[in-house]
């Protein structure tokens, strides 16, 4: 009796739980919206009803306040990934699963879609305690998973070198504030605070407590779009991001990898109007935390976009307003142009939440760092004549130039989320794209700097055929594929190049059009130009660059700027010496898939390129360095700054070794040299390594100067050609072609000095170091040239402008 008695009471006491918790809920808020829940005020904790198993829906976790350092890169308003999942019962748990997407079958054998489902590993997200079951409704528990740190913050301080941090949820709550429900998506806010040691200096840096970093995570659960999107397929050359996954229903003689563009999702009111408005118009919001005049210059370029949709014969599909007072830049409802704040400039980005099933842009999110049009004012005022020589209030020039990179900076990062990829190749055909990387462009007129052209304005031609190709919308029975093939033959056939990233870095990029940051159709000649920009700009720069009641440690830095102006275009004229010409050719095009540059074009940028190891280039004016004294207190150098090796006093010689550092690693860049190598190898008539170093040292270590203090210049660039040409000697990854000519190049110098006697303590010093070399070349560690400043991305406030 007395078992039978405690089997009773056993069982019985998780019913009395339930229906205590029952009660409860009754005196929790309730929010009602895609999923009902409840805030329990007593326990900070959230209460979520479940009442669709097995249904998917989109997650995304986010940072809704950040860290402020560009350098550790968690920002306000940083997107995480979006996951499809759903809610799985299993026993008394509901699992929340991600199914793995990559791999699918599309068919209607429901045995082979279960095979490929079986084969892939899915992963369980997360594992809920069911509190209490009502009728079909499952209540869990959310509080744990909103309290993780699903955006991976303490990972990346790990990663970061600043320490090993953790959730402290005695520091940790639900942010009610930004939790709130609505029909299709239910937003989720938490305060989380990461208790560590800190190691760096970047969260000191940030932060009030270094040992406390406290931020906020934003979880999203949306509803998923309706079957009614159509995707368009990707083709190489279309401009847009590419979205695949693998059919393993696929027949076998048809590729398995399937390929779409992204985009969003737009369609015309009336399909048979030439001109029509959109169903359902794309709609953006501007930040209302923008100050002015960044405002109206956002809103401007921003809008330039609708441009390209009256092209295709919509009328008002794009729309920029500003985001209202009471809505939450996160909430996916909204498209967001937020303006960030960090520590140090970086770079901005555009960003999407999409559909992982078909690649549907739900939500366009850009992030834009406030200190880039700082880093654009200070480019104009290094460039302007005298701006402040007469009033320091004498500014509208400058920034009349920092408010046009803003509004190209705008319709820039808009277009990524529109699903548009960079392309680095539209400098070279007349700035016909907003997604190139603009570098100002100053003219000289009648010997005086023009900043009228400086940024284009108005959305470009490869612009309007990457909004054609995904946004399009074509009369019933069109055939779309042999439509959007057309569109793309006829941007080819009008001269519109379109190269996108890694063809176009500097450090191993090898297209001779597409570059980061460059202007003119010759990569060469426009160095030439810049170069001749570059010293008028010297010429006239003087203590009225900057206001009176600042010290000249700010007109050093002002200069930074000016003296490394060239540093883009002499990477884009770099990539022409071993460079190549080709597109992302298809078959049927017909074009030529890839061709090496001409050799007389590659030996024009090379002789342009060693225009910038020249002591008369790279040295400073004795006069503009009578301005440079040892730092001011309270003006300590930055990152920005230039580096030396003399103290507190200003390094010449160390600015003009690090410029010319900078030139060396590009153009002795050991996949440039193996590409030379290559193109020598294939065509003899060509351009080849042994050649370029024969030049390089022609016009630098056989260069000498007269004149001291360009000769003492000159001294520090050779010692720097010396060492990167042992560098490619001693090189493990490069072909022994390579090694064969960098050690012949040694050599002949090691020929050179003797012959001369080693007549001075530097050619002693020279043979000095070629005789280690030679004896240990295993042990051979380059030396560093003082730290070239922070540039990237220049003419804005540094993972994807």
């Amino acid at each position: 009796m007395q078992l039978r008695t405690i089997l009773f009471l056993l069982l019985l006491t998780p019913v009395v739980s339930f229906s205590q918790i029952s009660e409860k809920l009754k005196g929790y808020e309730k929010y009602e919206g895609f999923y009902n829940y409840y805030y329990d005020e007593s326990e900070d904790k959230i209460y979520l009803e479940v009442n669709s198993i097995d249904t998917e829906f989109l997650y995304v976790y986010s940072l809704s306040s950040g860290m402020g350092s560009n350098d550790i890169g968690l920002d306000r308003g940083q997107l995480g990934n979006e996951q499809v999942v759903y809610f799985k019962k299993a026993g008394n748990k509901l699992l929340l699963v991600q199914p793995n997407l990559d791999y699918r079958a599309l068919t209607e054998n429901t045995l082979e879609k279960k095979s490929v489902e079986q084969a892939f590993a899915k992963s369980v997200i997360y594992g809920f305690p069911i509190v209490e079951t009502i009728g079909s409704s499952h209540f869990i528990d959310l509080t744990g998973f909103l309290m993780q740190d699903s955006h991976g913050v303490s990972a990346r301080l790990k990663r970061a070198g600043e320490g090993s941090y953790s959730v402290d949820t005695s520091r940790s709550a639900i942010n009610l504030e930004r939790t709130k429900a609505f029909p299709e998506n239910v937003e989720f806010d938490a305060l989380l605070t990461f208790k560590g040691e800190p190691k760096g200096r970047l969260v000191r840096s940030v932060t009030p407590n270094p040992n406390l970093i406290t931020v906020n995570q934003h979880h999203s659960f949306i509803k998923l779009p309706d079957d009614g999107y159509q995707m368009r397929e990707f083709d190489p050359g279309c401009g847009s991001y590419p979205f695949s996954y693998f059919d393993y229903a696929t027949p076998v003689e048809s590729p398995i990898q399937k390929r779409y563009i992204t985009r969003h999702r737009l369609k015309k009111k009336d399909a048979s109007a030439a001109v029509s408005e959109a169903v359902e118009p794309i709609v953006y919001y501007l930040d209302n935390g923008t100050p002015e005049p960044v405002r109206s210059a956002l809103l401007e370029g921003g809008r330039w976009w609708n441009q390209a949709f009256e092209a295709i014969g919509y009328k008002d599909a794009f729309q920029l307003k500003m985001l209202p007072d009471d809505a939450d830049p996160l909430d996916v409802r909204y498209n967001v142009i937020q303006w960030v704040h960090r520590s140090t400039r970086g770079w901005s980005y555009g960003s999407s939440i999409t559909d992982p099933r078909t690649g549907e842009i739900i939500k366009g999110h850009v992030s834009l760092g406030s200190l880039r049009i700082r880093q654009d004012f200070m480019i104009a005022q290094a460039l302007a004549d005298k701006p402040f020589e007469t009033s320091d209030t004498n500014h509208q020039q400058l920034l009349d130039l920092a408010l046009a990179r803003i509004r190209q900076l705008s319709a820039h990062e808009i277009g990524h989320t529109l699903g548009f990829a960079h392309n680095f190749a539209a400098s070279s055909t007349g700035k016909t794209s907003v997604m190139d990387y603009p570098h100002p462009d100053f003219r000289l007129t009648g010997g005086k700097i023009d900043f009228s052209q400086a940024y284009e304005t108005g959305i470009g031609d490869w612009d309007k055929v990457t909004v054609a190709y995904s946004y399009s919308d074509f009369p019933e029975g069109t055939d779309v594929g042999n439509a959007l093939n057309e569109l793309l033959n006829s941007a080819r056939a009008a001269g519109l190049n379109y190269i996108s990233d890694r063809d176009a870095r500097a450090q191993g990029g090898a297209h001779a059009s597409a570059h980061l940051w460059d202007n003119g159709k010759s990569a060469s000649e426009e160095l030439d130009r810049v170069l001749e920009v570059r010293k008028a700009a010297i010429d006239q720069f003087s203590p009225s660059n900057i206001r009176s009641d600042e010290p000249y440690s700010v007109l050093e830095d002002v200069f930074v700027p000016l003296y490394f102006f060239h540093r883009y275009q002499t990477e884009a004229a770099v990539k022409m010496v071993g460079g190549m010409d080709y597109s992302y050719a298809i078959r049927e095009d017909g074009t030529q898939p890839w061709e090496f540059l001409p050799r007389k074009d590659q030996e024009k940028a090379l002789s342009s390129v060693l225009v910038t190891l020249d002591a008369e280039q790279l040295a400073i004016p004795p006069r503009i360095l009578n301005w440079f004294p040892p730092r001011a207190i309270g003006y300590s150098q930055t990152r920005e700054s230039f580096k030396g090796r003399t103290g507190v006093s200003f390094d010449a010689l160390g600015a003009a070794e690090t410029a010319a550092d900078m030139t060396l690693g590009l153009l002795l860049n050991p996949e440039r040299a193996s590409r030379l190598v290559n193109q020598k190898g294939l065509e003899p008539g060509q351009l080849g390594l042994e050649e370029v170093l024969t030049s390089l040292v022609a016009e630098t270590i056989d260069n000498p100067k007269k004149d001291s203090y360009l000769s003492s210049v000159q001294q520090v660039i050779n010692f720097r050609v010396l060492k990167h040409i042992m560098v490619l000697a001693s090189h493990a990854e490069v072909h022994p072609q390579v090694n064969a000519a960098a050690l012949e190049a040694i050599n002949a110098q090691k020929k050179s000095l003797l012959k001369t006697g080693g007549d001075n303590a530097l050619a002693r010093e020279m043979l000095r170091r070629i005789s280690e070399f030679e004896a240990h070349p295993e042990k051979f560690k380059p030396g560093t040239a003082p730290k070239i400043p922070d540039g990237s991305p220049i003419g804005m406030a540094c993972s994807q402008e």
